[in-house]
């Protein structure tokens, strides 16, 4: 009788059309009400997607540092004419003939500096004795300063620093992948300008910047930071005999082993020491080798943080080593109070020209290094440039590139720009005038034009932002409407998902037309098309004409299967607003505009989901769900209506709750031991998981952290494999159980072994060197096979369904059999009866119809065809492709890291168990007029969830914490091209943003999961409750399922449209803030990066979900062939 009921209740559902059966004349489902609105809801979201995008894009269109590249050069004739006539500049015999430049990646200058008086130096400190003892015992040939770098400390960069003399932008970082040729005037063009034969060997970064500027050229690969010595090695073997042979005027060599090394093991460890031990005896052979008229320039572009990593503008990362050296005497005497403290990097580069007898490069905005020549001369022969005349050659540069930038630029205000002209001015009259008159200079002339040189620079620094307050204004206003739009959105998902009512057509329409106005408009008046403006044209137009659209729907909307849609009244109504989860979220958000909040953010992040978590059984008890009401004899003689589950159901999913929300603070808690530390934490010491395994010395450490590592990775493994094991999805033989069984242990196996043979030290095992290489370039590769052929298989056949069928008892039963269908756990009968699912199909509705029940019965009760899995068919892939996914990301990180991923994993369960049982608790209806939406509170919840592990897998909001090294998984031998490991390290920095998307659709699928059996109708007055049907309610429904998922997707979207839509508010209102470059900008790029990221994946992750109801209604299909559900 309990199967009756649920067969005839479910018979007449509203959303059926009875139709005739064109082979037995009865009614069957409409087939077109029994699918989903697919196509509807993923154009919608996909409208939404590219609406976020192209407010992105053109709001850092308009915010990021973009300088004007001023494209001329420098020539002979405009560099010097101190007096009535002119003089040939170019014609004078340089100070230098020759010069030697070393560029040692990441030379910081601790590494240079040599302290006598430590008994027992780290690996980085005194190994450059060669440094110290030359500039002590011979001060009139040789200095070692540090060398100040601007920011961003990232290699091409700097190239591009110290040999134009001018300061990149914060946009330049994006390019260090991808490096361009220098178009601005510099030192090698103009060397080459001259006749200088220049010789490079080294970092391969030099021959994209400089193509076919070199008289010869060696370069060797770079990206590659897991190698130490090929570049290094490679550099050796040329520079010796290019030095004795006289074809050569200029030699630079770029060695990469420090800077690789860094990367790889961090500045202390013994690896460290050798290469600076090697670069030490690499000096001293060089200046043995030198000859009187060269110079030797040994420096670093740029130093590194107590990681190894650089980017940023930490001190540590921006100060260098400088050394400069002669064999001839080039400096007065010792040094003096006078000599700078610091040598900003762009001083490097009029100080070479003048002393090599070349012009400044036009852009250059540095200032001589005085000490490099004599002081003025009254008397006798000038033999080179004094120091006055040095000055006075690189103001008249630096003034003549102030002018010719200000007039095509316009962006230095009007006011300092008079103010240097006028400074320039009377430095020149003076100047002059000292030359024609034949008097001594006046004492203070000098320092007036440093002075000058550094207002100038001071002034391009500050100006060089080039903020477009028109783009940034339009990208702000269409972020804002694409977040009120997703708001409106996901209130609207009923009407939305109606087929007359998705309304993509006349936006897109409105679209293209305003677009293609826009662009004929500008191509017009203009004579050239901007695309950006004609992308926010039409997405605003199209924005705009939705929205209008909305508010029309100002009464209630009835769908086809009864249910009314809100008014709008009721989406803005204050106490819906007025949510603790969107009050929350408010916090958030303001958060972001507060550097303290980002610097902290990982913290603050935690502290808000441990908050709105513990909100919800708060409010549960508020409510009187949270414990069983006390018994009422009236409701159990049914004057009065039977709670919603039973006092023994309501005890258990309360300690659901309770045990899960102990699970997540203990989570949270310990996931703030993995988090990475920014320069502004001050004494804050990053995660030692965060160090690879190769890095650490102590063999016992080390062996503990990979047990700790492969049991926790076992751990993930194992709950996941138990979660499918559980509701019977493995008992299928499909593509899918195929891949839950054997690739998933084996991409555990391959992930363990990698981690094994990366830890191995190089020098451990000679005699196997070539088989851990081998095994460093195949175990990697083969668990990315794995995982993409396991993958594609969920795809294909997403099915973890498995039939069986029993033979019958009687020969009525043979001739007529009964079929039911129940979503069983396991093979176990106990396990079976947990989890049992009747479905509707022909023959059963002839039985019920034609009264043949009585002789169907079977006499254990049990059903004739069992369906394993049924009950879990949409969640349980979505698990599968999530558990695949994490530990194919997983194998991008450090192996420490696989703890934190376990606690993710812990996490994200234990915020479906919250949410499932606060919804069974709360009594959520789910009939035909309720549908099955999402509350805000879960969906906030899981977003800040993926903010929290973007922080506890060791990643922070700044260029230094990216982690580089995931570009040479399965690539020891570094990559071609800059696609791949752009792509490897984007996956590795966003792997939790990747997780929560994809998995989203699990907060929709597990309440279901977990129905409570008999829990509605009364059970606890002892009357028989419905069965658990679990995710086939989806199935009955297809129309609330499609408005679901939408509902969810757009409110996921919208939390993290929010969160990028503050970081570009924060961006914007403090462009001018003394931070806006250390914290608020790299913030916007991450929070940018981040919802593109997750948006790519949460569409994946819905665009799995309708290919496995696809695939469901194929399976009813061949199992019911009149039946399409």
């Amino acid at each position: 009788m309990q199967l009756l009921s649920w067969l005839q209740k479910n018979w007449s559902v509203a959303n059926f059309r009875r139709v005739p059966c064109p082979e037995c004349g009865h009614s069957s489902p409409n087939e077109a009400n029994t699918r989903m609105k697919g196509l509807t809801v993923l154009s919608l979201l996909l409208w939404l997607c590219a609406a976020y995008f192209v407010g992105i894009y053109l709001f850092v269109g308009g915010f990021l540092l973009v300088r004007l590249e001023v494209n001329r050069t420098s020539t002979c004739e405009d560099v010097l004419q101190p007096g009535e006539g002119p003089r040939d500049f170019c014609q004078t015999q340089p100070r230098f003939r020759k010069a030697v430049v070393l560029i040692v990646d990441a030379l910081k200058i601790d590494f240079a500096r040599f302290d006598p008086t430590r008994t027992t130096p780290r690996p980085y400190e005194n190994k450059l004795p060669v440094l110290e003892e030359t500039v002590s015992s011979r001060p009139t040939q040789s200095r070692l300063y540090p060398f100040r770098a601007d920011p961003p400390t990232t290699t091409m960069q700097r190239i591009k620093g110290f040999t134009t003399g001018s300061l990149p932008t914060f946009v330049d970082v994006g390019n260090n992948f991808a490096s361009s040729a220098i178009l601005e005037d510099n030192l090698i063009h103009q060397l080459g300008q001259m006749g200088k034969r220049v010789v490079f060997m080294g970092d391969d970064t030099w021959e994209n910047l400089f193509p076919k500027k070199f008289y010869r050229s060696l370069p060797f690969p770079s990206f590659n930071v897991k190698d130490l010595d090929t570049v290094d090695n490679g550099i050796l073997q040329h520079l010796y005999t290019t030095m004795v042979g006289d074809d050569w005027d200029v030699l630079v060599a770029h060695f990469l082993g420090v800077d690789h090394c860094g990367h790889r093991f961090g500045p202390d460890h013994p690896a460290m020491a050798d290469k600076l031990t090697q670069m030490d005896g690499v000096i001293r052979s060089v200046i043995d080798r030198l000859q009187n008229d060269t110079l030797l320039v040994v420096m670093g572009d740029h130093g590194m943080t107590d990681t190894g990593d650089h980017g940023g503008e930490s001190q540590k990362e921006t100060d260098a080593a400088l050394f400069l050296y002669s064999p001839s005497p080039v400096f007065p005497g010792p040094p003096s109070q006078d000599e700078p403290d610091v040598v900003p990097q762009t001083d490097l580069v009029p100080t070479l020209a003048l002393l090599l007898g070349i012009p400044i490069p036009f852009s250059n905005v540095g200032q001589v290094l005085l000490p490099l020549f004599p002081p003025p001369q009254t008397g006798g022969a000038v033999t080179r440039l004094s120091q006055l005349e040095a000055l006075w050659i690189n103001t008249k540069q630096v003034n003549r590139f102030l002018e010719t930038y200000s007039g095509l630029a316009k962006d230095i205000t009007p006011e300092i720009l008079s103010e240097l002209k006028a400074e320039f001015s009377r430095l020149s009259s003076e100047y002059l005038s000292t030359v024609r008159e034949g008097r001594p200079p006046p004492p203070h002339l000098a320092s007036s034009l440093q002075a000058y040189l550094t207002s100038v620079r001071d002034t391009c620094r500050a100006t060089w932002a080039r903020f477009n307050p028109v783009k940034m204004a339009a990208g702000l206003a269409l972020l804002m409407f694409a977040c009120l739009m997703c708001f409106v959105m996901s209130e609207l998902s009923m009407v939305l998902t109606e087929e007359k009512r998705a309304g993509l057509k006349a936006p897109t329409a409105v679209a293209v037309t305003v677009g293609v106005g826009v662009a004929a408009a500008q191509l017009l008046a203009r004579g050239y098309v901007e695309a950006a403006w004609c992308l926010a044209a039409g997405t605003f137009s199209s924005e705009v004409l939705f929205l209008c659209r909305a508010w029309r729907l100002n009464s209630p909307a009835v769908l086809k299967n009864g249910a009314k849609a809100s008014k709008l009244s009721r989406w803005m109504s204050l106490r819906r607003l007025l949510l603790p989860s969107l009050v929350v979220l408010l916090l958030r958000c303001a958060s972001l505009l507060s550097d303290s909040y980002v610097i902290y953010e990982g913290r603050v992040v935690t502290f808000l989901l441990l908050s709105l978590a513990l909100c919800i059984p708060i409010h549960l008890n508020w409510n009187g769900h949270l414990l069983p009401p006390t018994p009422d004899p009236l409701k159990c003689a049914g004057l009065l209506p039977s709670p919603t589950l039973s006092p023994a159901a309501i005890r258990k999913e309360s300690s659901t709750v309770l045990g899960c929300l102990g699970v997540l603070v203990i989570c949270g808690y310990f996931s703030l031991s993995f988090h990475g530390c920014r320069e502004e934490q001050g004494f804050c010491q990053p995660s030692p998981f965060l160090s690879p395994l190769s890095r650490l010395q102590d063999n016992q450490l080390k062996n503990l952290y990979y047990i700790l590592s492969v049991i926790s990775l076992a751990v993930c493994a194992y709950f996941l494999r138990l979660c499918l094991c559980h509701y019977g999805n493995l008992n299928s033989s499909g593509r899918t159980a195929f891949t839950a069984r054997w690739i998933l242990p084996l991409l555990c196996i391959c992930t363990g072994l990698h981690w094994a043979v990366s830890a191995t030290p190089e020098d451990g095992f000679r005699n196997l060197a070539e088989l851990i290489r081998v095994a460093q370039l195949a175990l990697p590769r083969a668990a990315f096979g794995l995982l993409g052929v396991g993958l594609s298989l969920i795809f294909v056949d997403p099915l973890t369904v498995f039939v069986k069928t029993r033979t019958a008892a009687s020969a009525r039963s043979s001739a007529l059999p009964l079929p039911r269908y129940r979503a069983s756990t396991g093979i176990s009968p106990q396990a079976e009866l947990r989890h049992l699912i009747p479905q509707i199909y022909q023959r059963m509705r002839r039985s019920l119809e034609d009264g043949e029940l009585s002789g169907g019965a079977e006499e254990d009760n049990r059903p004739a065809v069992e369906a394993y899995g049924l009950g879990t068919v949409y969640s349980a892939p979505v698990l599968l492709f999530c558990g695949l996914l994490g530990i194919g990301l997983l194998l991008l990180h450090p192996e420490g890291m696989t703890l934190s991923f376990l606690l993710l994993l812990l996490e994200m369960g234990a915020l479906l168990h919250i949410h499932a049982s606060s919804t069974a608790l709360s009594g959520s209806p789910r009939s035909t007029s309720g549908g099955f939406n999402v509350p805000w509170t879960p969906v906030v919840v899981w977003s800040l969830a993926a903010t929290q592990f973007f922080h506890a897998t060791g990643h922070l909001p700044t260029f230094p914490s990216i982690q580089w090294g995931a570009a040479f998984v399965g690539f020891p031998d570094g990559h071609a091209g800059t696609i791949l490991p752009a792509f490897l390290v984007t996956l590795n920095t966003f792997a939790s943003h990747i997780l929560f998307a994809v998995g989203c659709p699990l907060l929709l699928f597990w309440p279901l999961v977990r129905e409570v059996r008999g829990g509605r109708g009364g059970r606890g007055c002892g009357e028989e409750g419905e069965d658990a049907v679990m995710e086939m309610r989806l199935r009955e429904n297809p129309h609330q399922f499609s408005a679901a998922l939408l509902q969810l997707s757009t409110r996921y979207l919208f939390i993290l449209g929010a969160q990028v839509f503050s970081s570009v508010c924060a961006a914007a209102i403090l462009r001018r803030h003394l931070m806006v470059w250390k914290v608020f900008a790299p913030k916007l790029m991450f929070e940018a990066s981040g919802f593109l990221v997750s948006s790519v994946f949460l569409l994946i992750g819905v665009t799995l979900v309708l290919r496995i109801d696809v695939a469901v209604g194929r399976w009813f299909k061949r199992l019911i062939p009149d039946v399409s559900r």
